[in-house]
């Protein structure tokens, strides 16, 4: 095979294995025996008379020409395969398999309200759902359609990879990183403080953010690094120091430790939070004051967004808005 004969499905198993960094992970995404894909690739090399791939028992990576090799037929791939599915679209709606990545503290209270929901509309998508934690080198090997995330602009400011681990900056909202992948702020929720009316009967009702101090707070965890909560209240800002006897990182755990009464917890003011507010009977605390807003941010593999892709977002974009007091 001459170099002038390179078939673009070639370049396409090329950087689906560049992507995931593994023939295996590759050919099982690809639903083809990892000997074809390999033979396939080595033919590709043959053709262009470059070593694209250095191949050890431990990984795999490219080669400078790899590399440069990537970065210039990702996008080609992405548009093919975006011009095919809106050539498909013309005779039907969005299709095809969905992998999301989120954190189980946002699928538990988002995905229970709206997957019905969208599944109804949109039955020609598959959605696969991972809630794990990935490390970096599992989002390497592993790319997602949509992976969503709790953070702060500072927090995205560094790969694609450490972004979907939620280390990473986006720019003012969005930002393309090296590779493709894009990076962009959702939305920044303010987050406020509830409790449970009997745990108010019972203790009292903190009248300025000083009086904290003298309550149960739930915090993510217990140490120092969370045990002060700052207050805003228009431009004036306190940092009052806070204490309890529980933590958690989950926010569903949070509003139904809550709703027992044992504690104040902070809750972003999110539309699909409602039913875990309204579900453990919560009332806001200090309802003229609100902790350190949070965003949710969303990492996508390229620029180029499939209809699935599109469509997912676009339905749970507003359970995702502040809602309504």
């Amino acid at each position: 095979m001459e170099a002038s004969t390179v078939q673009l499905n070639d370049i396409a198993l090329f950087v689906e294995v560049a992507k995931r960094k593994s023939f295996s992970m590759a050919a099982r995404a690809l639903d083809m025996p990892t000997s074809t894909l390999s033979r396939r690739i080595n033919e590709l090399e043959r053709a262009i008379g470059l070593r694209l791939i250095n191949r050890n028992t431990r990984r795999l990576d490219l080669t400078e020409a790899g590399a440069a090799y990537m970065r210039r037929c990702q996008g080609l791939i992405d548009e093919a395969r975006l011009a095919h599915e809106q050539l498909l679209s013309l005779s039907g709606g969005p299709s095809g398999n969905l992998r999301v990545s989120m954190p189980y503290s946002l699928a538990i209270w988002l995905l229970p309200e709206t997957i019905k929901d969208f599944t109804d509309r949109y039955p020609d998508v598959e959605c696969e759902f991972d809630l794990s934690m990935m490390t970096a080198s599992d989002a390497q090997g592993t790319p997602f359609d949509v992976v969503l995330r709790f953070g702060r602009n500072a927090d995205f400011s560094v790969t694609p990879t450490e972004a979907i681990n939620g280390n990473g900056d986006s720019n003012g909202g969005r930002s393309a990183r090296p590779g493709g992948a894009v990076v962009q702020e959702l939305v920044s929720l303010d987050n406020h403080l509830y409790a449970s009316d009997r745990y108010l009967q019972r203790h009292g009702e903190p009248k300025t953010p000083a009086d904290l101090t003298q309550h149960q707070c739930l915090r993510t965890t217990i140490d120092d690094a969370h045990s002060h909560w700052t207050l805003h209240k228009g431009a004036i800002s306190e940092v009052v120091p806070v204490s309890g006897h529980l933590a958690a990182n989950n926010m569903s755990i949070a509003g139904t430790l809550a709703g027992l009464d044992l504690a104040i917890t902070r809750m972003p003011n999110c539309q699909a939070l409602d039913p875990i507010i309204k579900r453990n009977s919560l009332r806001r605390v200090l309802p003229g004051w609100s902790v350190d807003p949070i965003s949710i941010f969303v990492v996508y593999p390229s620029s180029i967004q499939p209809a699935k892709t599109r469509a997912f977002m676009d339905f749970i974009k507003p359970k995702l808005g502040p809602a309504t007091e």
